[in-house]
């Protein structure tokens, strides 16, 4: 299971991604394959934010239901993190790193985004979904 990135990306290695992310399927270097997967992680990442936000419109001006999203979201963030830094403990520290973990973070962000996704398509009487029906 391949998986990667950093979360914050900051400096010359922000700047790399911006560069990198364009020629990413002829990536080459090591230096190239961790802007891209770092590249494909914010791309996944604003989809979730995107998503995210829409789920919370939806629930707008219902302070429990909101709250409750916000939490499960933060306890998410912290579980993806944990999760990709133990799957890619055998990479720690070599230069493969932040791809490894991009990529993991990628794969679990991606996901996310269709559980959240499924929460705008709940069906007339489905009581396990927390949105009510269009």
């Amino acid at each position: 299971m391949r998986r990667v990135i950093p979360i914050v990306l900051s400096g010359v290695v922000g700047f790399a991604t911006v560069a990198h992310a364009a020629n990413c399927s002829g990536a080459v270097t090591q230096m190239d394959m961790n802007a891209c997967a770092a590249a494909e992680f914010q791309a996944a990442d604003a989809r979730l934010n995107a998503t995210y936000q829409e789920v919370a419109g939806r629930l707008r001006g219902q302070e429990d239901p909101v709250r409750r999203l916000a939490a499960a979201e933060r306890a998410w963030v912290r579980f993806r993190d944990a999760e990709c830094e133990f799957e890619t403990n055998q990479v720690s520290g070599g230069s493969i790193a932040p791809m490894v973990l991009a990529e993991c973070r990628t794969e679990l962000t991606r996901r996310r985004e269709g559980e959240l996704r499924g929460f705008l398509n709940c069906r007339e009487g489905d009581v396990a979904c927390p949105l009510p029906p269009k």
